[in-house]
């Protein structure tokens, strides 16, 4: 038995604008034991975190941690042992920046989820859906309109996002067979994308018919499906279908975020990579067809922030920032920091972001029974979210499930 005692912890989880006064914390075997004024626990590990705030471990729900470029068509085409190797410096990277849930929306398989798990790759906890799913020149089909190519190496290549499928019986396998390998939930591109080169924003891609059996598939391994989906059209339609959750939604309407707010459906906006991809995704290797497509919905996605928040919808924190520019994951911070109150920004990276991946007790919280995912800031955060992004500079400690991945010797 392993125990462990932080003393004197004033926790900020984004549920309360103040953080809550000074209380003990009880790590006990990777778990949170008890937490509360005047806790205590007899021990010799124990962490004085006067001075300093104390979070939940931060929660990306929307990263992907195999693209080591920005050319994703490239990318797809890296031996897979690269691919695995530059992975896992992204993967310690965003630990390093006090993220230590991320949810991989397309490439992440159980490999590397196995690797972080027995410590062989310093990086996040990994909840996957393995390869997104996607139809013939949709999003993550990469060939372009002078390749007709064979795509079926796609499925295979752990550089690859996803894989293609067309017709309502390769559709079935493909999900059947991404579950199978591992993967906790369905991915599905129900929408264009910026990142390939022949769906733009706004099409629709799956049929009806292809986009219920995918949910269908889901639904019966007890799990859900979401969609990469920025049209209201395109959104409506997913939902109509059964998707459960949302990624992106720049260009949702009105009446429809009052409807997903009504049912409860949580959106996972990106908005960081757009800001970051207009500045600079030209020098990161983002193809120009991809580069023209951004205006489409940069502005529209900040504008939808408020919209969101006003009406009750449920957000995650997501990223989704491609090979180097995933320095700038903690830049949706400040970015959603110009909308929205700082609470509520930090709330869509713990508490918001665990019920976002269906893990509420389990992550994005410091509560008894919950994985000891647990980061000191120096200074408040409600107060500066600009503590929370430098690469963690401001984070003397980052523990993940108890074990401490960063520690300053003043601690």
């Amino acid at each position: 038995m392993t125990l462990k005692l932080l003393k004197n912890a004033r926790i900020v989880d984004g549920t309360a604008p103040e953080p809550t006064e000074p209380m003990g914390i009880v790590i006990e075997d990777g778990r949170i034991r008890d937490v509360g004024p005047g806790v205590s626990a007899d021990t010799d590990a124990v962490l004085d975190m006067k001075g300093l705030t104390v979070m939940p471990g931060l929660v990306d729900c929307h990263v992907h941690v195999i693209a080591t470029t920005a050319n994703l068509g490239l990318n797809a085409a890296l031996p897979s042992s690269l691919v695995a190797a530059r992975s896992s410096l992204l993967m310690r990277d965003m630990i390093l920046r006090g993220f230590t849930t991320v949810r991989d929306l397309g490439g992440a398989d159980r490999g590397l989820q196995q690797a972080v798990d027995e410590g062989a790759f310093l990086g996040p906890r990994l909840v996957i859906c393995g390869k997104a799913l996607s139809q013939s020149g949709g999003h993550t089909d990469y060939r372009g309109p002078y390749s007709n190519r064979d795509v079926s190496w796609y499925a295979s290549s752990l550089g690859a996002m996803g894989r293609v499928c067309d017709g309502i019986p390769e559709v079935q396998r493909a999900a059947r067979e991404e579950i199978k390998n591992g993967a906790q939930f369905v991915k599905v591109m129900a929408d264009g994308g910026v990142s390939s080169p022949s769906d733009p924003v706004g099409y629709l891609v799956f049929s009806v018919e292809e986009l219920k059996a995918m949910v269908e598939i889901a639904k019966g391994f007890g799990t859900y499906a979401t969609g990469h989906l920025y049209s209201d059209e395109a959104i409506v339609r997913a939902l109509d279908c059964g998707f459960e959750c949302i990624e992106h939604g720049n260009l949702i309407g009105d009446d429809t975020i009052a409807r997903i707010a009504r049912e409860g459906i949580p959106v996972v906006p990106t908005n960081i990579t757009y800001d970051v991809l207009h500045r600079s995704g030209a020098d990161f290797g983002l193809p120009p067809e991809s580069v023209a497509k951004i205006s489409d919905v940069r502005e529209a996605g900040l504008e939808r922030l408020e919209k969101f928040h006003e009406a009750g919808v449920l957000m995650g924190y997501g990223s989704d920032l491609l090979g180097g520019m995933q320095t700038e994951q903690s830049g949706e911070f400040t970015l959603r920091g110009r909308y929205l109150p700082a609470d509520a920004v930090i709330r869509s990276a713990t508490v918001d972001a665990a019920r976002v991946l269906r893990m509420e007790g389990e992550i994005g919280a410091i509560t008894p029974g919950a994985h000891a995912d647990i980061i000191a800031v120096e200074g408040n955060p409600l107060e500066n979210l600009e503590l929370l992004t430098s690469q963690g500079a401001h984070m003397p400690l980052i523990l993940k499930g108890g074990e401490a991945v960063k520690q300053a010797a003043s601690l």
